[in-house]
Parts: structure tokens; C-alpha cells; sequence
């Protein structure tokens, strides 16, 4: 998968979070926030991983 499609499939799952946060539904939307963060995450530290800037210190 393209990394602009997970940007996009990220954004989506963020923005679907804050319209349920907005409506009530406080438990989707925290495991929205939660998986969107998480994703973030790792698209980045792949990203950092294959431009050899990843480092464990």
C-alpha cells in the first residue's frame, strides 16, 4: 500500500474519532484516537526505518 493511502485511511480514522467524540459515542471515538495514533506511529517509524535514521538509543 502506498504511503499516501495510509495517510489518507489514518486521517479518515481520525476524523471519523472526532465526529463520534462530537455526537457522544465516547468509547469509539477514544478507540478511533487510540488506532490513528498508533498508526501514525508506526507509518512513521517505517518511514525513519528506511531512510536509515532509525536508532534504539
Amino acid at each position: 500500500m502506498n504511503d499516501f493511502y495510509k495517510d489518507i485511511i489514518t486521517g479518515t480514522v481520525f476524523i471519523t474519532g472526532l465526529l463520534g467524540f462530537i455526537s457522544g459515542e465516547f468509547i469509539i471515538s477514544s478507540t478511533l484516537f487510540a488506532t490513528a495514533a498508533i498508526a501514525s506511529n508506526v507509518n512513521l517509524n517505517r518511514k525513519r526505518g528506511k531512510a536509515g535514521q532509525f536508532s534504539c538509543e
